[in-house]
């Protein structure tokens, strides 16, 4: 399958947790970060996720926000730390692209304005939080 998301991660799923038309799906990513998916159970169903299925974690960019230290008191799930590699301007928009610790790359659609009131730059140690609803996942 042929898809326009740029942010591909893979992963164990470790839990499951059911609900009437959603679940979350708590997932070990490669490389050492915790993420969590809130999916339809119809799509848990569908793709045989169970504890122990490997899938594959599907991010869009624009659903990636940043943050230059560590967030409390959010109910954004995944927050995952890693160090800008670069950043790719363009018009009113910014590209940056960020290694994960621990191993992974993701990348994050932000607006210029957002880049530079967090003062990034190439080697900026940055946060990257997504919504457990804005994570997709995909049958490894």
């Amino acid at each position: 399958m042929s898809l326009s998301i740029r942010n591909r991660l893979t992963g164990t799923v470790t839990e499951i947790t059911s609900g009437a038309a959603m679940g979350t799906v708590a997932i070990d990513v490669t490389g050492g970060q915790r993420m969590t998916a809130a999916v339809t159970m119809d799509a848990i169903k569908d793709l045989s996720i169970s504890v122990g299925s490997a899938v594959d974690i599907l991010i869009k960019s624009t659903e990636v926000s940043l943050a230059t230290g560590a967030v409390a008191g959010l109910s954004i799930r995944n927050q995952l730390p890693g160090t800008v590699s670069s950043l790719e301007t363009g018009g009113a928009m910014v590209v940056a692209h960020i290694v994960l610790d621990g191993g992974g790359e993701i990348t994050a659609a932000i607006t210029r304005a957002a880049a530079t009131d967090l003062g990034l730059a190439s080697g900026s140690t940055v946060i990257a939080l997504i919504k457990s609803t804005e994570v997709a996942l995909s049958a490894a």
